[in-house]
């Protein structure tokens, strides 16, 4: 597993409340083994790793997705595939007046497979932002 990845950003719309959104994200597998590999769940684990403003989380503060939506669900002997996933996120936005705040979020990717789990961090970080 490698090169994982996320959307860069979401800007939550002002007056929103808990407000349904994905974050997709993509890693690349390869397959060294002469066995096709299954996978058989991804979560991934957001982190917050910096604010701007006002936030009501915590930096440091963890939100665990699980059974999330992926494809493909195995990688043939000797083959290299990108993996997609999308994670359920939601978002509060700011009330009107008020300032933007936002806060940015580590990713990091568990999969489990037929040969064990792999975890790897997204290079890069999902921003929520209040519009």
């Amino acid at each position: 597993m490698s090169n994982a990845a996320v959307d860069p950003g979401y800007t939550c719309p002002v007056g929103a409340h808990n407000a349904a959104y994905d974050i997709h994200g993509t890693i690349d597998a390869h397959n060294g083994t002469s066995k096709e590999l299954t996978i058989s769940a991804i979560e991934a684990t957001l982190t917050l790793a910096a604010v701007k403003g006002e936030w009501l989380q915590k930096v440091g503060q963890k939100y665990v997705a699980t059974n999330l939506t992926y494809s493909p669900a195995s990688v043939t002997a000797g083959a290299t595939t990108t993996l997609t996933v999308t994670i359920p996120s939601a978002c509060t936005g700011r009330i009107k007046g008020a300032l933007v705040a936002s806060g940015d979020y580590t990713v990091s990717f568990s999969l489990t497979t037929s040969v064990g789990t792999f975890t790897i961090v997204s290079k890069n970080q999902h921003q929520i932002a209040t519009g």
